[in-house]
């Protein structure tokens, strides 16, 4: 079958001769180019951006932002910006003993300086859909970061497909992307079901259930559009966050559907738009139990930290934290315990109170970047305990650390012991 040719728009064609300026006229040229190898007929305005190009990959990082900035381009359309790879805010956090981490803390800052310059707003969060004035239903956006571009898709209905670095500054500055994948109905569709009646209600209750059940379901969908059924009607948008987050990292899902839940999935046959699923799968307990053995390095002993927020933590989940650390006894002298959340977020704690407590009790809460890409967590930290099931996929590879996944129940009765302490209950009844 031949591929459709892709036709521009008068304006279209305009920006991609150079007529709104040197900038425009090179970002137009990278999304014309994408939609061309995709096969796309045309081009559809979107609402918004969201840039993850902002975080330091090397030279060409720097390279790239800095030529769109030197030809004049801004971005036309309200632009959010990814985690860097400093903590703008606590400088000091980052490590820079070495020559590597040197240059990554001095090229980090200059290319989230360069999209600044763009026009980008300073969000410096991967959790975007937690600022105001997030998209609708239908909306055509252009994101990238995987935990949002799952988010969007699923949770709020808006309409992005995957963008990778450099497509999504160009797509902000020419608010135009091919219109193919994700932002299609057709490619919408959810094609693998899975059944998690099995599980028991207070299980679903437990946020640990989610990470996992994301690890799962996005390791054995892999690029397909799973929907699950049997999930609570009431699930909030945070368990639907560490779901996606999880799902993204094993697989390369970038959309889920809830049946009762998501806007697309009132119903099973609504989600898969009448068609018939291409499989289903059964999640029982044990599923879930061996998903965390598969994700957790070790289950006893010494710890040396915890982290959590990733993805960013909502308000919310900083004063669940909040409230676990107001009384008791406080975290180990052994311990280090991050939690890494947005600008925004962080603010409102602050002057809430939420903030103040945290601190007191001795977490360290970082902005604009995430503990599993910069080098902040010390270089003797070996054993380390998390409630993210991304944070549990990249870490070991990133920073060389064990990790074990908990609830941000264990995550707390851990540090504040020096030890690992888990709660199996969580998981319901063993299948043995």
């Amino acid at each position: 079958m031949s591929r459709a040719e892709l036709v521009l728009t008068a304006q279209e064609a305009r920006m991609l001769a150079g007529e709104y300026g040197d900038g425009v006229a090179l970002a137009m040229r990278v999304v014309v180019g994408l939609g061309r190898t995709v096969g796309a007929s045309r081009l559809v305005e979107i609402t918004s951006a969201h840039v993850d190009s902002c975080l330091y990959h090397g030279r060409v990082s720097l390279d790239f932002a800095g030529r769109l900035v030197a030809l004049g381009a801004t971005v036309c359309v309200p632009t959010t910006l990814n985690v860097g790879s400093m903590d703008l805010l606590h400088p000091d956090l980052v490590r820079t003993d070495t020559e590597v981490e040197r240059e990554v803390a001095v090229g980090g800052r200059q290319v989230m300086s360069a999209y600044l310059a763009l026009g980008c707003t300073a969000s410096w969060t991967c959790a975007p859909y937690q600022l105001p004035d997030r998209p609708g239903l239908g909306e055509h956006i252009a994101w990238a970061e995987s935990n949002a571009i799952v988010f969007a898709n699923s949770v709020l209905g808006a309409r992005t497909d995957r963008y990778g670095d450099f497509l999504d500054i160009c797509a902000a500055i020419t608010g135009r992307v091919p219109f193919s994948g994700l932002q299609t109905d057709e490619a919408r569709r959810g094609t693998l079901v899975f059944d998690c009646s099995l599980l028991d209600r207070a299980v679903l209750r437990s946020e640990l259930a989610y990470p996992l059940l994301g690890h799962y379901v996005g390791s054995v969908a892999g690029p397909e559009i799973p929907i699950l059924v049997g999930l609570p009607a009431d699930i909030g948008e945070d368990r639907l966050k560490a779901f996606g987050a999880a799902a993204a990292s094993s697989g390369g899902v970038a959309m889920f559907h809830v049946v009762g839940v998501t806007p697309e999935a009132a119903t099973l046959d609504d989600a898969l738009q009448g068609k018939h699923p291409a499989g289903q799968r059964n999640v029982s307990p044990g599923v879930l139990r061996a998903t965390r053995a598969e994700l957790s390095m070790f289950s006893s002993g010494r710890l040396d930290a915890v982290s959590v927020g990733t993805p960013h933590a909502s308000y919310a989940e900083c004063e669940v934290l909040a409230d676990l650390l107001r009384d008791g006894p406080p975290i180990h002298g052994d311990v280090s315990f991050y939690l890494s959340t947005g600008r925004a977020t962080r603010a409102r704690a602050q002057q809430s109170g939420v903030l103040r407590i945290l601190e007191s009790a001795g977490v360290t809460v970082v902005v604009d970047t995430c503990t599993y890409v910069t080098s902040i967590l010390s270089p003797a930290a070996k054993n380390v305990m998390t409630n993210s099931g991304k944070w549990a996929y990249y870490a070991p590879g990133n920073l060389g650390v064990d990790v074990v996944l908990g609830s941000i129940q264990d995550c707390v009765a851990s540090a504040r012991l020096g030890r690992v302490v888990l709660d199996d209950s969580l998981l319901g009844e063993d299948p043995r």
